[in-house]
């Protein structure tokens, strides 16, 4: 509770600073998020920092804080959110398997291949994500996934000899296991801790979406983008409950429809956000490998049984209702 409430002082400072000359607005929230502005998140919270202004006539606004400017990385937003440190955080749900599991399961490996596939997958799970938020003192706004996770390197990773050994970065203990499993040396690392790695050759490769590398320029360290579709992760955009309660009915609705409004406006954006990375990237002089064999994909897959295995013996029933329903409304 230190921590977090020497994080408040700091955080209303940077609020303060941040409306400037503004017309006071009746409500000022701080929305904290490790990834950058550039980010498909980074933008989908300035839309919604936007719709929600819009939405309450100006009672409410929203001060940003991106790219970890307020020393926060995911991880910590959980408890910061729930304390009531900062009133709103952006965060990737992989950095809180301590929390729960099941925040864990939307990076599964190639359980979701695709974005209806994803979104499915949050829409079966979106009742047991709100309970645990508001056992914790919180309200899930809105979440949105990140384009499909690939690989990222100094060569092509398109074969089981191509990451045997390989010191590759994963986003949550899913991927460490499916990694370590296939033959590689992954090291989970946060967002923050990327760059740094590559940079001091820690790491040789990147388990993430183009979308993430694109807004790190991996191009300064990598050469090599690998296309295996292997999940796609969500951030959740969530609130501190009793700021949220203290509203009265009609910025509460206000807020409702501000955050609807922006988790369509995320997963509609999707569609083309990869082809666009991917412009970026080759204009970078990146080479983006595609049409890996099947039955490298398939090895990958198999890797990454013991990481559902483990997923669903951690979740028990809940687990079970989750995936029944999941293979129910896809076919799968």
């Amino acid at each position: 509770m230190k921590y977090f409430a020497s994080k408040l002082f700091a955080a209303g400072a940077a609020a303060l600073i941040g409306i400037g000359g503004a017309a006071a607005a009746d409500v000022k929230w701080d929305l904290a998020n490790e990834y950058q502005a550039s980010s498909i998140h980074g933008q989908g919270d300035t839309f919604f920092a936007n719709k929600l202004k819009e939405a309450s006539g100006g009672k409410i606004e929203v001060t940003l804080h991106l790219g970890g400017s307020l020393g926060y990385k995911s991880k910590d937003h959980f408890d910061a959110v729930g304390d009531g440190a900062v009133q709103i955080a952006d965060s990737y749900t992989g950095a809180w398997q301590g929390f729960d599991p099941i925040f864990t399961m939307p990076a599964l490996p190639f359980l979701a291949a695709n974005v209806k596939e994803a979104y499915t997958l949050y829409q079966v799970a979106k009742p047991f994500y709100e309970e645990v938020f508001a056992k914790n003192n919180q309200k899930l706004l809105y979440a949105s996934a990140w384009p499909p996770s690939g690989m990222w390197g100094k060569k092509p990773l398109d074969s089981v000899s191509a990451i045997k050994n390989l010191r590759i970065r994963t986003y949550d203990p899913n991927g460490t296991k499916t990694l370590k499993a296939a033959g590689a040396a992954p090291i989970q690392l946060s967002w923050a801790d990327v760059v740094p790695q590559l940079s001091t050759g820690g790491i040789d490769g990147v388990l993430t979406s183009a979308e993430g590398g694109v807004n790190a320029k991996f191009w300064e360290h990598l050469s090599h983008f690998t296309e295996i579709n292997y999940a796609l992760p969500l951030s959740m955009v969530h609130m501190n409950k009793d700021a949220y309660d203290k509203l009265s009915p009609e910025l509460k609705k206000a807020v409702d429809s501000a955050a609807a409004a922006t988790e369509k406006n995320n997963w509609d954006g999707l569609a083309n956000r990869r082809a666009n990375n991917y412009k970026t990237m080759t204009s970078n002089g990146m080479t983006v490998v595609k049409g890996v064999s099947s039955e490298y994909l398939k090895y990958l897959s198999n890797s990454g049984q013991i990481a559902l295995n483990d997923w669903l013996a951690k979740m028990g029933e809940r687990g079970q209702k989750i995936m029944s329903e999941y293979k129910k409304r896809t076919g799968k």
